[in-house]
């Protein structure tokens, strides 16, 4: 007898159909895969070199971060025992600080612990130097020709070298970098023109000066973001300028914060004033070389005589 072939039978074989080919696309494409990756082993060196990248830095970044971490570390533990060793002595004074401080940022080190480290070594350096030296020229006898009074004033000489050393060295840092700023405020004062002529405000002319200067010019360029930080806060306009001109200490800056205050009091163009500014310190730096240029032949007298001889 014959069975009737039901709807049921149908649906089994069309799903069975389905799931086979299924299968056989998995297959070859699992088959291509393979061949392609086994045909191309560079694909998985480059793959496993940026892993071994990626962890190279993130250990990198990890370890400069604990770095990091046990130097400020090491260096609170070293400024407590400075400000110990100060205050023990009652040399930690307000108008120390205060003094050391200014001169720190005049030499463009604002760290809010560097006026006690040169207030330390002022007192240390003596001690070591010149307790050395005592050692090397009475106990040591490093000059034994040398009469009582040339050993005095070697003993002498090394203690008050020792005391000033860290302040000469911060003059010169000033020193620097007033020569720096005085060099690029030409520049900068026409940066300021066209930003002034442009329509920004003081605050937004200061900030995009200094973005500009950071590169060339990365003294002004740090004392401009300042002014224009001060700008922002400061309730007193005034003092934001007043302070640059205390922080750089420069005449041609002081002329400066006089033509920027005056523009802020009396509303007089500031683009005009910073032009007449701008020219004359080009002209006052013209003149320097000039100077220096006529200082020349003198300088190379002696030299000259000495080698013709």
């Amino acid at each position: 007898m014959d069975h009737a072939v039901t709807p049921h039978f149908f649906s089994t074989l069309i799903s069975i159909g389905i799931a086979l080919t299924t299968a056989v696309i998995i297959l070859i494409v699992g088959h291509g895969l393979v061949k392609s990756v086994a045909r191309d082993p560079m694909s998985r060196r480059v793959r496993a070199l940026n892993d071994r990248r990626e962890q190279l830095k993130a250990g990198v970044a990890a370890s400069k971060t604990r770095r990091r971490a046990n130097m400020e570390k090491k260096a609170s533990v070293s400024i407590n025992r400075m400000k110990s060793i100060l205050g023990s002595m009652k040399m930690l004074q307000d108008s120390q600080l205060k003094t050391a401080s200014l001169n720190l940022s005049r030499a463009g080190i604002r760290t809010k612990d560097a006026a006690i480290t040169v207030i330390f070594f002022r007192l240390v350096a003596p001690i070591l130097i010149g307790g050395t030296a005592a050692i090397g020229v009475y106990l040591l006898n490093w000059f034994p020709d040398a009469s009582a009074f040339k050993k005095y004033m070697i003993v002498a000489g090394a203690l008050i070298a020792s005391y000033k050393a860290p302040d000469i060295y911060v003059k010169n840092l000033v020193t620097k970098r007033q020569h720096a700023i005085r060099k690029a405020l030409p520049d900068a004062l026409d940066l300021l023109v066209i930003c002034a002529e442009a329509g920004l405000s003081v605050d937004l002319a200061f900030n995009r000066v200094a973005r500009e200067l950071a590169k060339a010019y990365p003294e002004l360029g740090d004392e401009f973001a300042l002014t224009a930080i001060e700008l922002g806060f400061l309730t007193d306009r005034r003092q934001a300028f007043e302070n640059l001109a205390q922080r750089v200490n420069l005449d041609s800056i002081r002329g400066v914060v006089t033509t920027l205050i005056q523009t802020e009091k009396y509303g007089t163009p500031l683009a005009a004033a910073l032009r007449v500014l701008s020219a004359e310190f080009r002209h006052e730096r013209m003149m320097r070389a000039e100077e220096k240029a006529a200082r020349l032949p003198a300088i190379m007298t002696v030299p000259l005589i000495l080698f013709i001889l």
